[in-house]
């Protein structure tokens, strides 16, 4: 963890232009926050009373935009997974003021210096968050898994919610919880295993303002409990697409894996890093084997995050069983409706199939354009925050020109390597050659320049 002194502001002034850059909004049209308020009050009439029902939420401490809420409870020897999604239909609807500008956004932009949201505060903030200071329209989806973690999708509902409690990713207790959350968590880890998906969660660099209003950089571990928590949501989000595919409807996430000459470099990689990775042993095996907590295997985790091709959207085919690689699994993305704008489709289809009713031909029709409009805001997205760790290595490292830094050689890109400082959460390119991937390093800083987000090192 390293914290950030900018008494220059170079990293306020670098946001700013970040956000003109990306043409991230800074509020929402007049019209909109006028129809969000009035949304607001809408008072719901087509849901059950679930407020008996002990819901919790779990998300970082400081979020207040709030999508899921759980309740578990044992069914002999299946688990049932009651998963409650902010009802944002509820509050949206089809060609709206505030349907027309969550389509012009796609996704909420997440910047250190604030975030831009998909709507207005008054809907992800107030009257479709899940907090716990009040009763909330959801739609709760319930999924059955097995001792084997097979999920089913056994029902959904439009209903009214309670939450118990808002927890916290960095200070949850397992008193907190339902008593069969860690056990789902397993059972889901467990099933991903036979299925022999390559999911990896290497530790990711991230700026974050802190409550004094400096800023730290710093990689980032996922936290068990956040591990754990996302195993609600996989279980969820893999019901839910086992159900539309099931229907021949709906709008699925998909990634193809790396192909035989990524597979053979990244097998060099850890070669060069030093690790050893059987022949024999498939690449979705072995990285399932990775711990983040060492560096040179957080370093291959890393890679291994890049050799992927990206995921992507896809609408319903007729003949084509969507996959996506990572997951070894038809997947979907329905449990973040708040801030991704395909989730609120999802859901509204979804809840049609479990209730035996036609999907909405507004829901069926958005499939087609989705793809398009969430390739847009996840690319934005991306690009957003890669701007925002060079801005605040750039800000971190300005004024030590010339000094030497320790590094290890992470991998090889056009012209030289990428490379890892040893003592701060920074990576940059150094025009190099002669060097093998996990060679220590020392590197002059030859200029740190916040304005152009850039950083250059020379090797000693």
């Amino acid at each position: 963890m390293k914290s950030l002194t900018d008494p220059s502001q170079a990293l306020s002034a670098g946001l700013a232009k970040i956000r003109t850059e990306f043409h991230v909004p800074g509020g929402f049209p007049v019209d909109v926050v006028a129809a969000a308020e009035t949304a607001a009050r809408r008072v719901p009439n087509q849901h059950v009373d679930r407020t008996a029902m002990p819901f919790v939420t779990l998300d970082p401490a400081a979020s207040t935009d709030l999508d899921q809420a759980f309740s578990i409870e044992a069914s002999s020897s299946d688990l049932l997974l009651h998963y409650a999604i902010a009802d944002v239909a509820w509050f949206v609807e089809d060609g709206d003021a505030l349907d027309r500008e969550a389509w012009a956004r796609g996704e909420t932009l997440y910047l250190p210096d604030g975030k831009a949201g998909l709507y207005p505060p008054a809907i992800a903030e107030g009257a479709a968050s899940l907090l716990p200071d009040g009763p909330r329209p959801a739609v709760v989806f319930t999924v059955r898994v097995a001792e084997d973690g097979a999920t089913k999708l056994d029902g959904a509902e439009r209903a009214i919610i309670q939450s118990r409690a808002k927890l916290a990713y960095d200070s949850v207790k397992a008193s907190d919880v339902p008593a069969d959350f860690a056990e789902m968590a397993r059972r889901m880890a467990a099933n991903e295993e036979r299925r022999g998906a390559s999911r990896v969660d290497p530790p990711e660099q991230e700026v974050e303002r802190l409550a004094d209003g400096t800023f730290r950089l710093s990689f980032r571990p996922i936290l068990q409990s956040e591990q754990d928590n996302a195993a609600l949501s996989l279980a969820a989000n893999m019901a839910i697409a086992d159900a539309m595919l099931t229907h021949k409807t709906g709008l699925f996430r998909v990634m193809s894996g790396p192909d035989d000459s990524k597979e053979q470099r990244l097998r060099n990689a850890a070669q060069a890093l030093g690790l050893s990775w059987p022949s024999s042993t498939s690449l979705r095996d072995y990285q399932r084997t990775l711990d983040p907590a060492d560096p040179k295997q957080a370093a291959l985790m890393l890679e291994i995050r890049r050799a992927g091709n990206g995921a992507s959207y896809q609408p319903y085919q007729e003949g084509v069983v969507p996959w996506h690689e990572a997951m070894a699994a038809t997947y979907a993305h329905a449990t973040a409706p708040l801030r991704r704008l395909a989730d609120r489709y999802v859901v509204r289809c979804a809840l049609a199939i479990a209730n035996g009713q036609a999907v909405p031909q507004a829901v069926t029709d958005a499939f087609a354009g989705l793809p398009k409009v969430m390739g847009r805001a996840d690319a934005r997205a991306s690009q957003i925050n890669h701007a925002a760790i060079d801005l605040a290595e750039a800000v971190m490292l300005s004024g030590r020109e010339g000094e030497t830094f320790k590094a290890v050689v992470t991998d090889f890109v056009d012209h030289g390597v990428r490379v890892q400082l040893a003592d701060m959460p920074v990576v940059a390119t150094v025009k190099a050659s002669g060097l093998r991937q996990g060679d220590r390093v020392m590197l002059k800083l030859a200029s740190a320049d916040p304005d152009q987000r850039s950083i250059v090192f020379e090797p000693v």
